[in-house]
Parts: structure tokens; sequence; C-alpha cells
């Protein structure tokens, strides 16, 4: 199973790095993937991170599996990059998991993607349910879309795309960062 989560200057240094983490320790190949023209990515509380790939170089296509961290304005960087917003259509229409936490559930509110779906995010970036269905959880599967609310549920957004992805590596997992779910 092949990852790639896409780092944009303003992410939430969480939201990217616990789903590259946990996904890894399940077996899966995962890329950090930065939208900008430089490995080196800072996130929204300052912290730098070198980014595995560049936008540039890479075929979104050839990945299982594509994630957006929040973060305010990482979130707003990651919206206008148009390529990556076209990327993420065509993948989640093609019935591949397509995930977002925090803020990022916003841009595919923005695409259309949230209509007829349950999904959460942060609470401020919840546009009247973009036509479907908000929840109070803290991450939500609704058929090849995985949601998180925010930075607090990253564990648990990443869960449901190793529960979705690699079901069989779950457990040891959790066993390995001694994590017991509610």
């Amino acid at each position: 199973m092949k990852c790639a989560v896409f780092l944009a200057n303003g992410f939430e240094e969480c939201e990217g790095m616990i789903p590259v983490d946990l996904l890894r320790r399940a077996g899966m190949t995962v890329d950090t993937v930065s939208i900008t023209e430089d490995h080196s990515v800072t996130g929204s509380r300052g912290i730098t991170v070198l980014a595995d790939k560049l936008w540039k170089d890479i075929d979104p296509e050839t990945y299982d599996v594509l994630i957006l961290p929040g973060g305010k304005k990482g979130k707003e960087n990651l919206e206008a990059c148009e390529p990556l917003k076209d990327a993420f259509r065509k993948h989640y229409e093609a019935g591949r998991l397509t995930c977002a936490i925090c803020a990022s559930p916003s841009i595919f509110g923005h695409m259309g993607i949230l209509k007829g779906k349950t999904f959460t995010c942060f609470p401020d970036f919840n546009e009247n349910g973009f036509g479907g269905t908000y929840s109070e959880e803290l991450a939500v599967r609704d058929g090849n879309l995985i949601t998180g609310k925010g930075m607090g549920a990253s564990i648990e957004f990443s869960r449901e795309i190793i529960k979705a992805a690699a079901p069989e590596q779950l457990a040891a997992v959790e066993a390995g960062i001694q994590y017991r779910p509610y």
C-alpha cells in the first residue's frame, strides 16, 4: 500500500507526521510530498521538516492513499494548488482512499466531495455541512473518504486509514504505541 501525505507551509505538524509514523508502522510505504519547489516545509508551529519528494516529481496516480493534513495556513496553501485538487478529485472518483483532517476536509467540501457524505473537520471549518452530514466523532469513514476532526484526533484518523488499508496490522500498531481505543 503506497500513501502520500501532502505538505504545504503552515501545515499542522502532528496531523502530518502522526499519520506518516503510524502508517509506516503498519508496513505501508509513505511519502511526504511538498507542494512547493522546496523539500523544506515549515509547519504552523514553526517546525521545519524535509519532505521526501516534491509535487513536480511525483505521479499522484501511483498512490493508493492520498492524505491532507490541516492547519489554517496549510489548508489555504493546499487549496490554492489546483493540480493537487484535480489529483484528489480523480483519486476520490476512482474509489481510492481520500483523506483529510482538521481544516482540510473543507477543501473537499468546496470541491463538492462532501455532498451526501458523513464527515468531520475542525468545527470552525464546517460550512453548514457542505451538503453532507457533519459528525462530532474524532474520525469518520464514509466509503473511500476518511476525515479527522483536528490535531487531537490524529491517532484516530490514522487508525481509520489503517483499518481501511491494512486492517491486519492495526492490533500490532496499537500494541507498539501502547494505545487502547475507547
